[in-house]
């Protein structure tokens, strides 16, 4: 994440362009389905795959000018052939969701996490969610269902270094990365902004530590780390 980020803040034009979408399939606004995927990329060797190459659905939103929400919806293939958010991207997502869900089950990671990072999302999503008009910054599915969202909340928020230790500081890390998420995603340069909201809390991690430290046992207080001048 810290390689992409100063390559994204380095060269922000060049990060940022995709090459236009080629047809495929006869119709070059059909995606293609898992069947005509796997046959393009495993049987056919004539085929660009760049073709897949586009914007993502949060971009998409992003870039928005003077359509409501339902007119892009309707007007926009990624959105149109989508159930939930945007197709493909939807799909992943319940990939991500499911298997964190399994590594829950497994107690690989405890809940705090990816729950604060996942309600505060929803719930920033939903306040300030305006029913679908043209500056509207998208439904808390939305927001859910793309971009690396349950990626981060399931596989990097969960991360047991670089974040939080205690069971409220994992709770308070995560929300803070829901938060910065949204306000990133919202007012921000950056449609994802998974990898700055990270890093950002990363760094907040030694403090969100300094006070949430566990009772220790025996003890009414909880403990805090001191340091005298002669430390080093």
């Amino acid at each position: 994440m810290v390689g992409y980020v100063v390559l994204l803040v380095s060269f922000p034009l060049q990060m940022s362009q995709w090459p236009a979408p080629q047809g495929l399939l006869t119709d070059e606004f059909t995606t293609p389905g898992l069947q005509e995927s796997l046959q393009l990329i495993f049987v056919s060797s004539s085929e660009v795959l760049d073709a897949y190459t586009a914007a993502t659905p949060l971009d998409v939103m992003r870039q928005n000018t003077g359509l409501i929400v339902d007119q892009l919806y309707a007007e926009t293939p990624l959105f149109s052939q989508a159930s939930l958010s945007a197709v493909g991207f939807e799909w992943v997502s319940l990939a991500y969701l499911l298997g964190g869900i399994y590594l829950l089950t497994r107690r690989v990671f405890t809940w705090h996490g990816p729950v604060g990072m996942l309600a505060s999302l929803a719930l920033l999503a939903a306040v300030f969610y305006d029913g679908g008009s043209s500056a509207s910054k998208g439904s808390p599915l939305f927001h859910l269902m793309t971009g690396a969202t349950m990626m981060a909340a399931f596989f990097i928020v969960t991360d047991p270094v670089s974040g939080a230790t205690s069971n409220l500081g994992r709770l308070i890390f995560g929300i803070g990365v829901g938060a910065l998420v949204f306000i990133i995603r919202s007012w921000g340069n950056y449609p994802d902004a998974v990898a700055f909201a990270v890093l950002l809390m990363n760094f907040a991690a030694p403090f969100i530590d300094y006070y949430t430290q566990p009772k220790t046992y025996g003890h009414q207080k909880r403990s805090r780390i001191k340091f005298s001048a002669g430390d080093d």
